[in-house]
């Protein structure tokens, strides 16, 4: 069985996988500026909304799951 600590951990390990995944998606969709470290939006990229969606609407469930745990775990206000 799967201790709450471990829980919490394979939680957050998600978070991170998911937004390491949408910062590769805008990495391949969005140029970066000459330094090669900050997007460059001067080209005004075109992104597929419904893609964006997906990868945003997996992070925000998965750190709206991780918020819960920890609200309902410490008595933190939501």
């Amino acid at each position: 069985m799967v201790d709450e600590k471990e829980m919490l951990e394979q939680e957050l390990e998600k978070l991170i996988e998911t937004r390491d995944a949408f910062l590769a998606y805008l990495d391949v969709k969005i140029p970066k500026d000459e330094k090669g470290l900050n997007f460059d939006f001067s080209t005004d990229p075109m992104l597929d909304a419904k893609s964006v969606y997906e990868h945003f609407y997996k992070l925000d469930y998965q750190a709206r799951k991780i918020r819960g745990f920890l609200v309902g775990k410490f008595g933190l206000k939501a």
